[in-house]
């Protein structure tokens, strides 16, 4: 990785290997002994394959047409609600105990219902591994999956801050009690906005 410290405009390089993935690093510039921020990167693709067992997959005998949801949050009661409100709701039902997990299980299915905190794995949402590879997902993937994201800073179905998080619905912590009414406005309308798309597709072959 090539580095610019900002104070002098010296440049140096540093093996991509001695840098840890996925955080904000600091060290001092050899030069001038300025302080320089580094922003790590993820192999998105390399963490989703990692590891990857096939005898690991998920929901092998789920009956066609049940509906699927991944859960992604390890604050065990906010897990639980979750949890309760989805099963009401008809989904069937997995939990991620870490990113490395949700990614590997979506590597095996497509979920029709992810809900992911934005710090999930003690990380930020500018770092969210989950959310980075939901957006690396083709559109006629990512179209079937429905994503909530929670947040402390959201006000609760913000459609502007769910198009900026790239997400289907933002739900503020607060409000997980009413998630289930939440959550069925949302897919309504969401089902409506994609219905013509996807009679469209449909027709010629690509849904």
């Amino acid at each position: 990785m090539e580095v610019l410290c900002k104070s002098c405009k010296a440049k140096f390089k540093i093996a991509d290997d001695k840098l840890p993935a996925g955080q904000v690093v600091s060290l001092k510039c050899p030069k001038c002994k300025s302080k320089i921020e580094i922003k790590t990167t993820v192999d998105i693709d390399k963490v989703a394959s990692d590891t990857c067992d096939v005898s690991e997959k998920t929901f092998d005998f789920v009956e066609e047409g049940v509906k699927t949801a991944l859960i992604c949050d390890q604050d065990a009661g906010v897990r639980e609600k979750i949890r309760s409100t989805l099963q009401r709701m008809d989904y069937h039902v997995m939990g991620a105990a870490s990113a490395r997990d949700a990614m590997k299980y979506m590597r095996f299915h497509v979920f029709d219902l992810v809900v992911l905190d934005e710090n999930f794995e003690g990380g930020n949402p500018e770092s969210n591994h989950v959310l980075q590879h939901l957006g690396h997902q083709p559109m006629n993937t990512r179209r079937n999956i429905f994503v909530v994201l929670l947040g402390n800073s959201f006000r609760t179905a913000d459609n502007m801050m769910a198009f900026n998080k790239s997400v289907n619905l933002v739900v503020n912590l607060n409000n997980v009690d009413q998630l289930e009414k939440v959550l069925k406005r949302s897919l309504i309308e969401n089902e409506e906005f994609y219905r013509v798309l996807k009679m469209s597709l449909k027709k010629v072959g690509r849904a």
